[in-house]
């Protein structure tokens, strides 16, 4: 082998080497991300270890997400303790101040009345337009049931959701108050004094009284939870989320409520939007729906005798049970399609 090849094998190991060595001085020499990582990890874990500002957020974080699964947990909850099972909380959330038994009272004097019309029209044979009404025990059984129970419960619930809707659109205004309060000094309790005072009813009683509660010593959390029961509405339970998490983990409360207006006048427009667009299936709904009522009061008039075989004959009888049956299946399936909760 010559001199000059050994050279050149000797200059090739040699940047070989210098190679070698560059690699392992930037790869080896210093710390991963991964290494740095496990140390931090490690600093954290001992008992006098200091936290880099990252990790206090990332503790924060943590616990703030805690905090909204346990808000979660107990608005589930809360939710389930408040629907209303017995009639006194029923009555509480239509907005009537009458006493449970005197509720009782006037649903079996309903039952009774009605009971006693539909054994009246069967005992007397009243007939109606060639129609016979005879009421046996059953049918009068099923009067009285739905004069005691039904109508009255129907009216409490019809009662409580116009009372809700009204609360609904009164809500936002009511926050503005609290974060226009909240910026200019005010403490939370005078801004809800304050919307007792000057919102109309039922928003202003309802505000009243959980100022009251605060007043006679109950916790924010605890007045808040008795609002909610008397006033079950998505809005009410963001509300009193929001507070619960402010008076807990702190916070700007001012701009915590304002997101929570927009939020709610933005929930309002997609209602009002939904109500629209579904106005014309609502029609045609009540159409379709009227529209036996209104066929069979015109052949009534052109021919009653034609449609008199219904009324008369038992067979007639069948026929309108089922059609009944049918017609409240269809109008149920239909409402199901139109109506949107949001």
């Amino acid at each position: 082998m010559q001199q000059s090849d050994l050279i050149l094998y000797g200059i090739a190991g040699l940047a070989f080497l210098a190679v070698a060595g560059v690699g392992l001085a930037f790869a080896g020499g210093g710390e991963t991300s991964a290494t740095k990582r496990a140390k931090q990890l490690q600093v954290q874990q001992k008992p006098g270890g200091k936290r880099t500002k990252s990790d206090r957020n990332e503790h924060r974080r943590r616990q703030t997400q805690q905090l909204l699964d346990n808000l979660r947990d107990e608005s589930a909850a809360r939710k389930r303790s408040i629907m209303p099972r017995d009639i006194g909380s029923r009555l509480q959330q239509a907005g009537l101040e009458i006493p449970v038994s005197t509720f009782w009272v006037i649903s079996a004097v309903v039952g009774v009345m009605m009971a006693t019309l539909a054994y009246l029209s069967g005992a007397d044979g009243l007939t109606v337009s060639g129609i016979e009404l005879r009421s046996q025990f059953a049918v009068v059984a099923a009067a009285g049931f739905a004069g005691f129970l039904g109508l009255p419960r129907w009216m409490l619930g019809m009662l409580a959701k116009g009372r809700n809707k009204k609360m609904t659109n009164q809500f936002a205004d009511a926050i503005d108050i609290i974060v226009r309060g909240v910026k200019s000094g005010l403490p939370l309790n005078e801004c809800l004094q304050i919307i007792g005072r000057e919102s109309p009813e039922p928003l202003g009683g309802e505000f009243r009284q959980l100022s009251d509660n605060i007043k006679m010593g109950n916790t924010v959390e605890q007045a808040l939870g008795k609002f909610y029961r008397r006033v079950p509405l998505p809005e009410v339970n963001f509300f009193v989320i929001v507070l619960n998490i402010q008076s807990k983990s702190g916070g700007n409360l001012s701009e915590a409520l304002g997101n929570l207006s927009s939020i709610i006048r933005s929930r309002k427009m997609m209602r009002e939007k939904i109500k629209a667009m579904s106005s014309e299936a609502k029609a045609s709904a009540m159409i379709i729906g009227s529209l036996p009522f209104a066929v069979g009061t015109m052949v009534y008039v052109t021919t009653p005798g034609y449609i008199m075989e219904l009324f008369i004959k038992p067979t007639g009888h069948m026929i309108l049970a089922m059609a009944a049956f049918f017609m409240f299946c269809g109008i149920m399936v239909m409402r199901r399609m139109i109506n949107f909760e949001i």
